[in-house]
């Protein structure tokens, strides 16, 4: 009986080692699905935080959308801690309420803000604007002009080098002399001797942002508006700084005052103080380098042309003979010229004219020779252009001439 009890004993030991194992795997099992789930409940946890941010963003847009408007306005003088005076886009100046969240710092004479459309309090501070056009007076995209690609001028552009960007690139310089260095040069003489070339050059070489201004841009219909312009192109160059203001035919705003003048010219005599007073007035210009250019340097104010203001009065005349030699090689690098020109000839007859216009012989010559078919620029050609040119130099006045296009 002894014997058949021990041995019915071991089925009933394994069967409970094997319940054992099943539950030990079923534990992990839920183990792992338990982990599992956990898993997607932090998921899906953080996808509903994710939707709620967009709800109240969505929610505090719709907010925004449903407010009244906001009137624009001006601050004249800030009263108390939460009292000021501005000066509301419909004209009255009001005594008004600024909101706790202003920060005061940026509550200054003349800042632009923000009026609740009911109780007229300040809840916001505006940035000032800007004229359009003044943003799109920046030159993104240098330009492909050189150095080397102006030829006659090595005087004139060693001058400028030392004024617009020896100030920028090498500061100590100054300040080791104990000098501050030139802020204004004006370039004069006649058109097409290369004044606009050497500010191109400038806008490429400068690592500072170039501003380009032509001087009947600023002949504006309504009062004010002109000097208003001068104002904001001022402080776009100086938000902008270091940078570099090119003026272009600065005559056209620039010209002499006169005593007896009709309203139009009292008006671009006051654009012409704001530019005075923007070129040496009372709050410096920091980095800011102004470079103008004229054709008609006997009819500028005298006040612009007074040192500081000015500093440098650099005349670009024509180019003599070494110039002309320049030019025409600098023309003529593209071209597939014959062997037989001979270029001290061309300069020799080419006295007296610009640079503009030895471009324009090479550009004649060019279509000369596609006229005859030809596959180079003969000397003939050349010469041919040079008389055509010669000839409209000469034109009468009674026809039109190339100075009505100068």
């Amino acid at each position: 009986m002894t014997g058949s009890t021990s041995e019915g004993s071991e089925p009933h030991s394994d069967d409970e080692q094997q319940d054992t194992s099943y539950l030990l795997s079923y534990t992990r099992h839920l183990e792992r699905q338990t982990r599992r789930l956990e898993t997607e409940k932090q998921i899906v946890e953080g996808e509903r935080l994710r939707l709620q941010r967009e709800l109240n963003n969505v929610r505090s847009e719709l907010d925004r959308l449903r407010a009244p408007p906001l009137f624009a306005g001006t601050l004249i003088e800030v009263v108390s801690d939460d009292k000021a005076i501005v000066k509301s886009s419909t004209g009255p100046q009001l005594l008004v309420s600024i909101s706790s969240k202003i920060d005061r710092d940026n509550l200054r004479p003349n800042a632009r803000v923000a009026l609740n459309q009911r109780s007229f309090a300040i809840v916001d501070v505006l940035p000032q604007s800007k004229d359009p056009s003044v943003q799109a007076m920046e030159i993104e995209d240098k330009p492909a002009i050189k150095y080397e690609d102006i030829g006659g001028l090595t005087a004139q552009i060693q001058e400028i080098r030392e004024i617009v960007e020896l100030p920028l690139l090498e500061p100590d310089l100054f300040e080791n002399i104990g000098i501050e260095p030139p802020k204004g040069v004006l370039l004069y003489g006649p058109p097409g001797t290369g004044k606009t070339l050497i500010a191109k050059a400038v806008a490429r070489v400068t690592n500072a942002t170039f501003i380009r201004l032509i001087g009947s841009e600023l002949v504006q219909k309504f009062i004010g508006e002109g000097a208003r312009l001068v104002r904001e192109v001022f402080e776009f160059a100086e938000e902008k700084s270091p940078s570099i203001l090119f003026i272009d035919e600065l005559d056209a705003i620039g010209s002499r005052r006169l005593e007896v003048a009709t309203s139009g010219d009292r008006e671009v005599q006051r654009t012409l103080m704001q530019i005075l007073s923007s070129l040496d007035g009372f709050e410096p210009r920091g980095e800011v380098r102004v470079i103008a250019a004229t054709n008609r340097p006997d009819i500028l104010d005298p006040a612009l042309l007074r040192p500081g203001r000015f500093d440098r009065l650099i005349e670009i005349g024509v180019p003599d003979e070494g110039g002309r030699t320049e030019i025409f090689k600098i023309h003529m690098r593209g071209m597939n010229i014959d062997e037989g020109v001979n270029i001290n000839y061309l300069v020799e007859q080419s006295k007296g004219v610009s640079g503009a216009e030895i471009k324009s012989i090479c550009i004649e010559a060019g279509m000369f020779a596609i006229r005859d078919r030809n596959d180079s620029v003969t000397e003939k050609n050349f010469m041919d252009a040079l008389d055509k040119i010669n000839n409209e130099r000469r034109t009468p006045d009674t026809s039109i001439s190339r100075d009505v296009f100068a």
